[in-house]
């Protein structure tokens, strides 16, 4: 993983802008324009003092391709907590990219920047997130309930979250 950097809206919008890699994610497919906008705050926000947004570009090491980006925000609501997100390109879909790169961020938020807490949502249908969170030693916490607005229509969300003594223990 590494920041993102301007030159990679092109790599992103080939997910971001994908029906297919959108279609568990809270958003609609974006435009060049609006994948642009997203990378440009990013690398802002990479400067930011404190700083509180990770985004981060997942890249494939043999090509150093961009393939994938993965995202820590530290969460103002809750003391020494943060969510995490995380979309790669679809042909890249059950390679183990998104394990390592969830392992990558729990490991900045936790050996980095000492969080306690780690959660993240995904889609009641993505199994493949769920077995991807599973992997790395989240636990399902629960569901809240019409959480997403996507296409004119709410979507629950399911919660799956690891503490710290968890990551370190490795249960």
């Amino acid at each position: 993983m590494r920041e993102l950097a301007i030159p990679d809206v092109e790599a992103l919008l080939a997910i971001y802008g994908s029906p297919e890699a959108t279609e568990h994610l809270s958003f609609e497919p974006r435009n060049r324009q609006q994948v642009e906008q997203v990378v440009t705050w990013s690398v802002s926000a990479a400067t930011a003092t404190p700083r509180t947004e990770y985004a981060l570009g997942v890249v494939e090491s043999e090509t150093a391709e961009l393939i994938g980006s993965g995202r820590l925000a530290l969460d103002p609501h809750q003391q020494r907590g943060a969510t995490l997100g995380f979309a790669l390109r679809p042909d890249v879909w059950g390679r183990g990219y998104g394990v390592e790169t969830v392992r990558l961020l729990l490991s900045v938020g936790f050996n980095d920047l000492r969080l306690h807490r780690i959660w993240g949502a995904r889609s009641p249908v993505n199994e493949a997130s769920a077995n991807t969170m599973r992997a790395v030693g989240m636990v399902e916490e629960g569901t809240i309930r019409e959480h997403v607005l996507k296409a004119g229509q709410w979507r629950d969300s399911v919660v799956h979250a690891i503490l710290e003594r968890e990551f370190f223990s490795g249960s």
